[in-house]
């Protein structure tokens, strides 16, 4: 079997969760915060970008971390152009962790427009896939956010991801299609109806050859998405954490069966540059095998 065969056998079939691994440039400061990495510890994005890709490093290198719990992680550009003990970062995630690698192509969100906030424009898209094709990437996220139950803009996110995910299957890579839908939303469980509908309509539409995954926030209705989960086009669906803590993230994933975790936030909240290796690596191991456990229902 093909590098790529192996890769989509593991994320469709196998237990586990996918580590979203891709803070970029707006939410770094944050995540490096939450790390106990202040704002004084580099003067430049490229020095930042160092800080976080050592801390990046050092959750991957963990004994921890790897392909027996983690199926795939995401990743930032940055750190795609980056090494790992001598290897490009997917190289090493793929070759020496067993985790299939993907990476995050989205460049931000546009300004908040009938209840949504789109994708901004990515020029370089095409050239973008090409390198991360040249790499064992196996597919793509890109996100963008519903704050409210509106039709006209859910329709829009919807067509969106799809018109871009298209062209994501096209240069052989999966899409991962994230409309995330904003926790705090006043009227979350509406929107989630709008979206569901949307989802169904833009899968059907699909060749069968064209495969795509969703990352969608964890919904108010108990496996409300397995219809999604369920459609011949679909090869995994996935749930941001959303701004949850760990706990309660998982509580709800545990109650939507088949649905397995993207977590970012909650992958690493405790985490700190502080700790020794085997505080590190401790808390790292809890943190994992909770999300695993809640993954596996």
């Amino acid at each position: 079997m093909s590098t790529l065969d192996d890769q989509l056998n593991k994320v469709r079939t196998a237990d586990g969760f996918i580590a979203a691994l891709d803070q970029s440039g707006g939410s770094t400061p944050k995540a490096l915060g939450l790390y106990g990495i202040g704002e004084d510890a580099y003067s430049n994005d490229d020095e930042m970008f160092s800080v976080v890709h050592a801390m990046r490093t050092r959750i991957v290198k963990s004994p921890a971390f790897n392909g027996d719990r983690i199926l795939g992680a995401i990743l930032f550009e940055n750190t795609l152009d980056r090494e790992i003990d001598g290897k490009n970062s997917a190289s090493y995630l793929w070759e020496d962790k067993n985790v299939v690698p993907f990476l995050k192509v989205d460049k931000g969100l546009a300004e908040e427009a009938n209840g949504v906030q789109l994708m901004k424009p990515m020029p370089g898209l095409d050239a973008l896939l090409k390198k991360a094709k040249a790499q064992p990437v196996f597919g793509t996220k890109m996100r963008s956010v519903i704050k409210s139950a509106n039709p006209a803009g859910i329709e829009a996110i919807v067509a969106q991801q799809f018109e871009i995910g298209k062209r994501i299957i096209a240069a052989g890579l999966t899409p991962i299609i994230e409309p995330e839908v904003d926790i705090n939303a006043p009227d979350k469980a509406e929107a989630e109806a709008l979206l569901r509908k949307e989802l169904l309509a833009n899968l059907d539409k699909l060749d069968s050859s064209e495969l795509v995954m969703f990352k969608l926030t964890l919904p108010e209705e108990a496996n409300f998405y397995s219809a999604c989960q369920e459609h011949p086009n679909m090869v995994r669906v996935v749930a941001l954490s959303g701004g949850y803590s760990r706990d309660e993230a998982n509580r709800r994933l545990a109650q939507n069966n088949g649905m397995i975790a993207s977590f970012s936030r909650a992958l690493t909240q405790g985490l700190s540059a502080q700790q020794s290796d085997a505080e590190f690596d401790g808390m790292l191991d809890a943190a994992i095998q909770s999300i695993f456990d809640a993954s596996k229902t």
